[in-house]
């Protein structure tokens, strides 16, 4: 059996969740007639605290959608160096919505408000204007990295005070909120809006949502639509999300469970160093000689394990609900063996 640690978008819906997918109720949702989608969003939004959602086929779509409603061309969007919208989202700032980025160099993926505050741009005629603020929980490229809450308050306290919105890639919030023991509805009271992900942690096939206040998801709806994302009967798809927002939440602890083992045999080993810290569902380190990345990961596949070497030094495991105990008990033997 092939154990799959290349990233947790790849894990296969359960029966039971594809059982629900069967029996859902469906309509067109371009006409808002789709029962299951509707269900999902408005569950979504309950969640948050938060007026109004929008289901879209991924979380690219969310986050892009948002920063078009956010911004206008010309403007500018703080973010940090690592962010999923800056680097993995095919420059959809630029082409979608006309502005550009001021990435900060923060801490494994995460920045502060003082860093906020001192790149906004002044008020000038030859200055981009700096419009929004976007932040990343859990960090991706920064090891699954989780956000103090207490930093994320003091950067919508920048943000209210320079009249910047704020919008959350909450891809992985899942993990971030199990993690911390931390409520969606605290996130849901700072943020103009929060994309989640429901095919990453939560094992849909597809689909993330994008929440808001009612006239913001109302201008979201009509972006959708010219990005050419308006399904018909997505009211499948968004079963799954309905089963696993009612299933699959509390279960990411095992994940981050995992992540830990995995990393502590990993640690053992002379040529894995620069190990960042294990958070939650991601792990990222370094392999040095007698191995590479590549040569690394090609051992790896050779014995059913797979995993992506991210660049020249640095390879990347993500832990999943299809990761089954077992599997980690032979990656620990194998990695040993190494």
């Amino acid at each position: 059996m092939i154990t799959d640690l290349r990233s947790d978008t790849v894990s296969k819906p359960s029966a039971a969740m594809l059982e629900a997918m069967f029996h859902a109720p469906v309509g067109d949702d371009v006409f808002g007639e789709d029962p299951s989608v509707n269900q999902l969003e408005a569950m979504a939004a309950a969640m948050f605290g938060m007026e109004a959602a929008l289901f879209c086929p991924s979380g690219t779509m969310t986050n892009q959608i948002a920063i078009k409603c956010h911004t206008q061309p010309g403007d500018e969007v703080i973010c940090e160096t690592l962010s999923h919208v800056y680097i993995y989202e095919g420059g959809g700032i630029a082409f979608n919505s006309g502005s550009q980025v001021k990435a900060v160099e923060g801490d494994r993926g995460r920045i502060l408000n003082l860093q906020v505050k001192e790149n906004i741009n002044p008020p000038f005629d030859y200055k981009a204007r700096t419009s929004l603020v976007c932040i990343e929980n859990t960090t991706n490229r920064g090891g699954g990295a989780c956000y103090n809450f207490t930093d994320i308050q003091r950067i919508k306290e920048v943000c209210l005070e320079n009249n910047l919105k704020f919008h959350l890639d909450g891809a992985r919030l899942w993990n971030a909120l199990v993690a911390k023991n931390e409520q969606p509805k605290k996130y849901g009271e700072l943020f103009d809006s929060i994309s989640i992900c429901l095919s990453k942690g939560l094992g849909t096939p597809a689909g993330s949502l994008l929440l808001g206040n009612s006239e913001l998801i109302k201008k979201a709806r009509r972006i959708r639509k010219v990005f050419g994302g308006g399904m018909r009967q997505a009211g499948y798809i968004a079963a799954a999300g309905i089963y696993a927002l009612e299933n699959n939440i509390t279960r990411l602890s095992k994940d981050h469970e995992h992540a830990k083992q995995i990393a502590a045999a990993l640690i053992k080993k002379s040529f894995i160093t620069n190990m960042l810290p294990v958070e939650t569902n991601i792990l990222i380190f370094d392999v040095e000689q007698p191995y590479t990345p590549t040569s690394f990961t090609d051992y790896l596949g050779r014995h059913d394990v797979l995993a992506i070497a991210i660049s020249a030094t640095q390879v990347r495991m993500v832990t999943h609900l299809d990761i089954t105990c077992q599997m980690v008990t032979n990656l620990e033997k194998l990695i040993e063996e190494m």
